[in-house]
């Protein structure tokens, strides 16, 4: 098993893609769908990474409405665990990666500790539950608006999570 386990959900691609990504840039770690994962899959990693994309007015994608309960389960108190959501900030101002914000909530209610924040500079959102004391709580990707940003935010991104991870 890995040391950092990528957990995604996906419906078009742009999620695993991006799990993918992250896979290369952080070394020493797999991605895998929440479709395909228990708690003690979970709890196996040192480190965990959650990516969802955000639907319709703010919702959590498919995979992770039906599978966010394993969240419940795991032992997460103390872990280091990271965020990455992909949204639309033009066409969903309002809810922009809110299922980051929605993960982000399971998460913490679990113990986990969340690493990875990143800035809002660069985006244009007039609200967001992924945020908190001024950034994100995790990578922001837009494949809608910003999809040529999106290879450089991750190596940054790669970067920053192999510090917090140490």
């Amino acid at each position: 098993m890995a040391k950092i386990g990528i957990i995604f959900g996906s419906s078009t691609g742009n999620t695993e893609t991006a799990a993918e990504k992250l896979v290369d840039a952080l070394g020493d770690a797999e991605a895998k769908n929440i479709t395909e994962i228990s708690e003690d899959d979970l709890n196996g990693y040192e480190f965990l990474v959650f990516g969802a994309s955000t639907w319709g007015a703010g919702e959590l994608q498919d995979d992770w409405e039906d599978n966010i309960d394993v969240l419940d389960d795991a032992d997460l108190s103390g872990k280091k665990v990271a965020l990455f959501g992909l949204g639309d900030q033009e066409g969903y101002p309002d809810t922009f990666v809110d299922a980051m914000g929605t993960i982000a909530e399971k998460l913490k209610a679990g113990g986990a500790t969340i690493v990875g924040h990143w800035p809002t500079d660069g985006y244009t959102f007039d609200d967001s539950t992924a945020t908190e004391g001024g950034k994100f709580l995790g990578l922001v990707l837009d494949e809608e608006n910003q999809a040529d940003e999106s290879d450089e935010r991750i190596a940054k991104w790669a970067e920053q999570l192999k510090k917090e991870f140490a």
